[in-house]
């Protein structure tokens, strides 16, 4: 995308949503990045995955006992 396209883009954008909405538009896509990026670091509040069980103990063969 060249510099002219570049442009164009921000003046459709300008017209709009006006020059009053720009800066808030702005500091909210802000705030989402920022959240994101923080969520993606945090390790998750609630974990959904199931506990393991601990495995069974090995039956006993052949005890001898008749």
């Amino acid at each position: 995308m060249g510099m002219a396209e570049i442009l164009v883009v921000l003046f459709v954008v300008l017209l709009v949503f006006g020059a009053n909405k720009i800066p808030a538009l702005g500091d909210g896509l802000g705030r989402a990045i920022r959240n994101f990026k923080k969520s993606m670091k945090e390790d998750d509040a609630i974990d959904v995955t199931p506990p393991k069980k601990p495995a069974p103990p090995p039956a006993e063969m052949g005890s001898g006992k008749s």
